[in-house]
């Protein structure tokens, strides 16, 4: 499923405190930047993922947020620095924008 107009607009809207943004369809999805540096990433099949890095890889574990995993040929699990947005998040620009300014802050 690519990424539709409304998502990409939606993105925009849930984070106008982060600041001007720009964004990049890649693979099915879109990638969310802020001063050209990748924070956000909105998966193919619509998932909403902050990246996290340094101390926000504890701050989304202990939030109990998801991290994107996936077994690669032969069997092996991997993952990635990505983590799934909460539901409640997304109906929140404020919380989500703050979220994502804490995230870009560690990259």
């Amino acid at each position: 499923m690519a990424v539709s107009d409304e998502q990409i607009a939606f993105v925009h809207d849930l984070f106008e405190g982060v600041g001007p943004l720009t964004t990049r369809k890649m693979f099915g999805g879109l990638g969310i930047y802020a001063d050209g540096v990748i924070f956000a990433l909105v998966m193919s099949e619509g998932q909403l993922r902050l990246k996290g890095a340094g101390d926000m890889v504890k701050a989304f574990d202990a939030e109990g947020w998801d991290r994107w995993t996936y077994t690669r040929k032969g069997g092996a699990a991997s993952s990635m620095p990505y983590w799934t947005m909460p539901e409640h998040l997304l109906d929140d620009p404020e919380d989500a924008s703050a979220w994502a300014r804490r995230a870009l802050a560690a990259l």
